[in-house]
């Protein structure tokens, strides 16, 4: 999710933290470069995928697949349910902690009815501390895979800048910051025992595959894009993922993609600051305008 400017260290790197006490502005010019810039048009193109990691933990993916609060559903409010969804992000990300305490007010009121019932065979809780902390995990991965895949291995710096930025992810919602793995190398071995917990059932399964395929949107809409959503999505998605998503990949499949990846690379490399960072510079901006009006986040 980041722009060019990761692939260096600033000397800012060890200046302030982001949300110092002050009047927000877009990020404070004292936040390290790398950090400013992590959020990436490109990342757009990985959302799915994202998605489908997150879900892929079965309490994770019952509790939204069988959430009463309709109005947070995508299948059912897509369009709100988007900007939700990279608010969310891009305030976690930028937001003071003033601007951070009124989304997790926002949210947990939104995740108070997503419980499991004595009907659900799944037990889950959107406020368990530990499934928040994977979804968290899940979308650092993901901004670490986006800039991978734009810029290739990035200095051990930069990902150590990235990687304690990221903690925002889940101590916006729960998490406590105590709770998220000290550094990079704990990160790793967290991730590889978490796959071992990676489960769908039919209910999750399906209900991801149309999310995939963009099933939930309308006739025009997803003939236009669902297939190349499908793609890009199952391109985004580490092996262990895909298995459980059981759509087919093959190696003409995962050239094509590496060919969209390199192509995209060439883009970035000529695209404006401002337009790298959007649609997250645009939903920041809103996101701050719902504050000062009173407006719900969520």
């Amino acid at each position: 999710m980041a722009t060019g400017a990761a692939g260096r260290v600033p000397a800012s790197e060890t200046s302030k933290a982001p949300d110092a006490p002050g009047s927000p502005a877009d990020v404070p010019e004292a936040v390290p470069e790398a950090v400013r810039d992590a959020l990436h048009w490109f990342a757009l193109t990985a959302a799915s995928a994202n998605v489908v990691m997150q879900l892929a933990r079965l309490p994770v993916g019952r509790g939204v697949a069988e959430s009463k609060v309709d109005s947070g559903r995508i299948d059912k409010h897509p369009i709100k349910r988007t900007r939700t969804t990279l608010s969310y992000v891009a305030l976690a990300w930028h937001g003071t902690d003033r601007e951070r305490a009124m989304l997790r007010q926002e949210v947990n009121r939104s995740h108070r009815p997503v419980r499991s019932d004595a009907s659900s065979p799944v037990r889950y809780n959107a406020f368990d501390r530990e499934l928040q902390l994977w979804v968290a995990a899940c979308l650092y991965r993901g901004t670490e895979d986006v800039l991978t895949a734009l810029y290739g291995p990035l200095r051990p710096r930069v990902l150590d800048t990235l990687y304690r930025h990221a903690s925002r992810f889940g101590t916006t919602l729960q998490v406590p910051a105590d709770m998220w793995p000290a550094d990079r190398a704990a990160f790793e071995e967290y991730w590889r025992a978490s796959l071992d917990r990676l489960e769908m059932d039919e209910v999750t399964r399906a209900y991801l595959q149309g999310l995939a395929g963009m099933t939930f949107l309308p006739g025009p809409v997803r003939r236009t894009f669902g297939s190349f959503n499908q793609f890009v999505t199952m391109g985004f998605l580490p092996p262990e993922f895909r298995a459980e998503l059981g759509l087919p990949w093959t190696g003409q499949d995962q050239a094509r993609f590496d060919r969209l990846l390199r192509r995209a690379a060439v883009a970035n490399r000529v695209m404006p600051r401002a337009l790298r960072g959007f649609p997250w510079n645009l939903y920041l901006w809103d996101a701050r305008r719902r504050i000062r009006k009173g407006r719900p986040l969520v």
